[in-house]
């Protein structure tokens, strides 16, 4: 693998990658209302198991797809007894014995908490929160107590953060953001190098993007705004693209670019940059290392536009694009790991109105 130098940073030339998908890499053949999807080893047999949450304003029934190795999901098993509005799901240790959870966000119907019994069979543990606008959840360490939190995102009611007791029960909640912030999602991370975990908001409806500083005691009340100030956002993700030592974030549009925000270190901003197709319309976002030269790459899932990986050229701000998948898909959410066990990260695509297809990454021909 050859290197060069760019901005200071070394930066290796990998192969060229592709995402190649067929009729037998899906999960499943129904084509439901999916909102969401996360990888994870459920079922502690080191491949990656699939879950996916559906119902977007229609109640419909969420499912875990499990992989037989090689990126084979021949078993699909329910999630749950009963079918609701779902538009999130996410996977962390919940309750601290070694295995993983579920936690699943659903739109004005009560959201749930499944564990793991240790060999992919979940039991509903009860829920958190009560019913709102869910459109996302981010589980982190907010207080730095050892344990994951859960940070519930509802569009035009307040934001909420739950706080976990160490068992998988939230019954401590406290508000971030404006009581009226339409957020659609958050990414976490430490912004200002005081070790302490920062809140980066993505809303929609015309209103301001921004940062929420932790004051270190638990309260985000200081807003750095970034954007226009009226930006249609659906996504956003947090990592150093330009390797500098600094958290960087990504944004994720609707009607205009995609852009990327290189932090400063303080919370503000350093430098930015658009990608992307000018009238875009970006959903999600993941980042990942997708062709293995040790700088994070982002993946985007769009409505109506091709998905695509864009290549980090190692500034943090130049990008190259490879699209995959259709045109004609509404993906809301996606969700990046090495399915097939080859070293590479493949793509696993949640499409509303459509069927739920893998994509695994390959060298280019």
């Amino acid at each position: 693998m050859a290197f060069s130098i760019l901005c200071g940073i070394v930066v290796s030339r990998a192969e060229e990658r592709t995402f190649l998908s067929d009729s037998r890499l899906i999960l499943g053949t129904e084509a439901n209302l999916s909102a969401s999807l996360r990888i994870g080893d459920l079922d502690g047999d080191l491949d990656l198991d699939i879950v996916v949450a559906n119902g977007r304003h229609w109640p419909q029934q969420n499912y875990i797809f499990f992989n037989q190795g090689g990126a084979r999901f021949k078993l699909m098993r329910p999630l749950g007894e009963d079918r609701a509005t779902s538009y999130a799901t996410e996977l962390a240790d919940l309750d601290g014995d070694g295995d993983i959870d579920i936690a699943v966000g659903n739109d004005t119907a009560p959201n749930t908490i499944f564990l793991n019994e240790g060999d992919g069979r979940f039991r509903e543990r009860g829920g958190f929160g009560k019913p709102s606008s869910i459109r996302s959840l981010t589980l982190a360490d907010v207080d730095l107590d050892g344990d994951v939190d859960i940070l519930a995102n509802a569009r035009g009611r307040p934001n909420l953060i739950f706080y976990n007791d160490g068992s998988a029960r939230f019954q401590e909640s406290s508000i971030f953001g404006n009581r009226s912030d339409s957020t659609i999602d958050v990414a976490v991370g430490d912004l200002n190098r005081d070790d302490k975990p920062d809140l980066i908001l993505a809303n929609r409806d015309s209103q301001q993007n921004v940062v929420l500083l932790n004051d270190g005691n638990g309260k985000f009340e200081q807003r750095i705004p970034f954007g226009s100030g009226s930006d249609e956002t659906r996504a956003v993700a947090v990592t150093d693209f330009n390797l500098d030592g600094k958290a960087d974030w990504v944004v994720g549009n609707i009607g205009q670019p995609n852009a990327i925000y290189l932090g400063d270190g303080k919370g503000g901003i350093l430098e930015s940059a658009e990608f992307g197709q000018p009238n875009g319309r970006t959903y999600s976002i993941a980042i990942g290392d997708m062709n293995n030269d040790l700088l994070p790459d982002i993946v985007v899932g769009n409505a109506g536009q091709a998905n695509a990986v864009y290549f980090n050229a190692g500034d943090g701000l130049s990008f190259r694009n490879q699209s995959f998948g259709s045109a004609s898909g509404i993906t809301y959410n996606l969700a990046i790991g090495d399915l097939d066990e080859d070293g590479f990260l493949d793509i696993a695509v949640a499409n509303s109105e459509g069927q739920n297809p893998i994509f695994l990454n390959r060298p280019a021909k």
